[in-house]
């Protein structure tokens, strides 16, 4: 009886740990957002801008839908195109400010 228990308290643990992990990176990915459309992601990076966001809204679907690990799967994707959006806009910002022309 005693593995029994145990089991079934280790399951409920491990169980509880997916939506803490899909919250914390939806909470990142929300971050990363924020941080890109400070750098004028809208408009210096529209395909990042809208691939981040599109995942993001992915991630809460599928956390909806208590799917954790592709709601995980899809805030780090939002997060990696936020951060590429990000890049992309401050090395545009960077590139005016220097007076180079930018790449059509």
């Amino acid at each position: 009886m005693t593995k029994q228990s145990l089991l079934m308290a280790v399951a409920g643990v491990l169980t509880a740990c997916g939506p803490a992990k899909s919250t914390s990176n939806i909470l990142d990915a929300e971050v990363q957002i924020q941080a890109a459309r400070t750098a004028g992601a809208e408009k210096e990076a529209p395909y990042e801008w809208t691939a981040a966001n599109l995942y993001l809204q992915k991630a809460r679907e599928e956390v909806g839908y208590s799917d954790y690990q592709a709601g995980v799967d899809f805030a780090v994707k939002a997060s990696r195109f936020a951060n590429e959006a990000r890049e992309k806009s401050m090395s545009a910002a960077n590139a005016d400010s220097q007076g180079r022309p930018q790449n059509p």
